[in-house]
């Protein structure tokens, strides 16, 4: 009768934990080895509750817990075995019930997890659907109106099918369920930091206004992350679902590299992970070769809106990633014969960048975006923390003046009347009407020379003064009349091949790491893997002041030993000029022309 009552107790005391966990399942975590044990009585396991008790298993790491040490723990069939993982992953991802579905039309019906869900129903994510992801490629390119809202989520997504890609292929690894979340985490929030017109913001308008601010949008990211949590009290949720303040850590880590304070030089300088795990950090932003999550959505997301062909398969690298120790460090590596995708990736990134991102009329409406931004920076201003007003260029150092800065500051300056604004209203219904600047040229340096975009002052002055030295008509040009930008093409990573930087495995040797050179796999393949170009614009719209730049832009690209310009979109039409006895003399006899009358003009 004793028996029988304690064994319906502890039916009870069972039930009753059932009941709790159901409730209070993700916060697994804090379970003390009691809480273990009981959670195991509850669904069958009492033999191997008692193994865990002598070892004081708590909740915390029960997502690390695999099949092999459950062997060293004691528990000898491999069945038993095999059902203690699967119920240990099931706990670990005890949220699944509650994925959310997204239709997205790159990747398909996707699903997050209810962590990610809470961050996306925020005013700090929300705020991407105002951001352009290329800027203004949408005023080229009518198709690509897509936000990095969009992409972030598709980054979430993959940087999740990667990382447990790896983990069913490599239990060894020990990735755990949470490893898997913030990986994920990272994926959607890797860009909350963007400003307007993304990379415009942080890459054109910060460094003219700012030139002494050493910031980048992956910073802001990380302080937007923080500003999200603590505004909208998500640290208790975080809690909830079993991430702890390392984790956080972990996350802001793949965003930005190893957090301010910390030694770069270190031989490990991560806080959130070991360095057992140091291959998570090439999900997300793969600082190591660039092959990385964030690519692979951009690419494929691009391309589609862009109408360019995408020639790099993701899912066939995820087939072949395998994670393998390369000099003291885990890293992901593939397959050797995936090497030419991966060529094909990169090219893919140099197509997208000279087709769409690089273009021409991309850049200078970039351009005159940029200047009508400056020109308003004194006059408008957003509300940040404690009543404070901040200009645009003082919104990256308060999280809650920039959460409201986006795209739509420029219909705030279209709809002012303020005559304060009026130079960036006139030069934004310039852009609306495509009055744009006109190219006026392009070339390339010698192979010697190495352009810089601090280059281009000099350079254009330089190019003005050269109305002054030929025969112009009386016609000069000014340098701030002109626009030069210095357009780098490359594979990522410079005049480096980043194919270099990768490892690969044979399928003889799945777990030796390997180089495969260039010249082992085409013999087609670029020899070299960067350019750079000048492109050189003019604000004035009269015909002949466009034919003394274009004419002064040739002299100068001759006397640098740059090549021949290609033309840019501006193409005069002056009336043709009688010609007098002496030039229809020479067009019969023509004779070389001497230094001194090259580029003569007669208006």
């Amino acid at each position: 009768m004793a028996a029988r009552k304690r064994k319906d107790a502890d039916n009870s005391s069972s039930s009753n934990f059932t009941k709790r966990a159901k409730l209070s399942s993700f916060n697994y975590r804090e379970w003390s080895a009691s809480d273990v044990c009981k959670f195991l009585v509850s669904k069958g396991f009492k033999d191997v509750a008692q193994v865990f008790r002598r070892h004081d298993i708590v909740g915390s790491v029960l997502s690390d817990i695999t099949e092999e040490r459950l062997q060293t723990l004691g528990v000898e069939k491999m069945g038993r075995r095999l059902q203690l993982v699967h119920l240990f992953q099931e706990l670990c991802s005890s949220g699944s019930c509650h994925l959310k579905v997204f239709n997205d039309p790159i990747h398909g019906h996707i699903e997050l997890h209810p962590l990610c869900i809470r961050i996306i129903d925020t005013p700090q994510f929300q705020r991407l659907r105002d951001i352009k992801q290329l800027g203004a490629c949408y005023l080229v390119f009518p198709g690509a109106a897509h936000n990095r809202f969009e992409h972030s989520i598709g980054v979430c997504y993959l940087a999740g099918q990667l990382a447990k890609r790896l983990q069913e292929r490599q239990p060894e690894l020990q990735i755990s369920e949470v490893d898997i979340l913030c990986v994920q985490i990272a994926g959607l929030c890797h860009d909350l930091g963007h400003g307007p017109f993304s990379h415009m913001f942080d890459q054109l308008f910060i460094p003219l206004v700012r030139p002494d601010a050493q910031w980048k949008h992956e910073n802001a990211s990380v302080e937007m992350f923080d500003y999200l949590i603590e505004d909208n009290e998500l640290l208790e949720i975080f809690s909830d679902h079993g991430l702890t303040q390392t984790d956080i850590t972990f996350i802001k880590e793949q965003i930005a590299g190893p957090l301010q304070g910390m030694n770069n030089k270190e031989e490990w300088p991560y806080k959130g992970r070991d360095k057992e795990k140091s291959f998570l950090y090439e999900i997300v932003a793969n600082k190591r070769n660039g092959i990385d999550v964030d690519k692979w959505d951009y690419f494929a997301r691009d391309c589609h809106n862009l109408g360019i062909r995408n020639n790099f398969d993701y899912r066939r690298f995820q087939q072949f990633a395998r994670v393998i120790k390369v000099d003291d460090q885990f890293q992901i590596c593939c397959r050797e014969k995936e090497v030419g995708n991966l060529y094909d990736m990169f090219h893919t990134r140099n197509t997208l960048h000279r087709r769409a991102y690089q273009h021409k009329v991309n850049k200078i409406i970039e351009s005159m975006i940029v200047e009508a931004l400056v020109k308003a920076d004194d006059h408008i201003k957003f509300p940040g923390k404690n009543g404070k007003y901040f200009k645009m260029s003082e919104c990256i150092d308060d999280m809650q003046a920039y959460c409201q800065l986006t795209d739509y500051v420029l219909h705030r300056i279209l709809q002012t009347t303020e005559p304060e604004l009026e130079e960036s209203r006139s030069l934004l219904m310039k852009v609306k009407c495509r009055k744009l600047y006109k190219c006026i040229g392009q070339t390339q340096p010698p192979t010697d020379v190495c352009l810089a975009q601090d280059d281009v002052s000099g350079f254009k002055e330089e190019i003005a003064a050269i109305s002054h030295e030929i025969d112009t008509g009386g016609e000069h040009i000014s340098p701030d009349r002109l626009v030069a930008h210095v357009v780098n093409l490359n594979y990522g990573m410079g005049h480096e091949n980043p194919i270099d930087h990768v490892r690969f495995y044979s399928k003889d040797n799945p777990d030796q790491a390997m180089k495969v050179r260039k010249n082992e796999v085409s013999q087609m393949l670029p020899e070299k893997f960067a350019e750079q170009h000048l492109r050189v614009y003019s604000k004035d719209k009269d015909p002949r002041k466009l034919e003394v730049a274009i004419l002064c832009f040739q002299e100068w690209c001759e006397k640098k030993g740059f090549t021949k310009p290609k033309a840019g979109n501006a193409i005069p039409e002056l009336t043709p000029l009688k010609l007098t006895a002496e030039q229809r003399e020479e067009s019969v006899f023509p004779v070389e022309r001497s230094d001194k009358s090259r580029g003569r003009l007669s208006f």
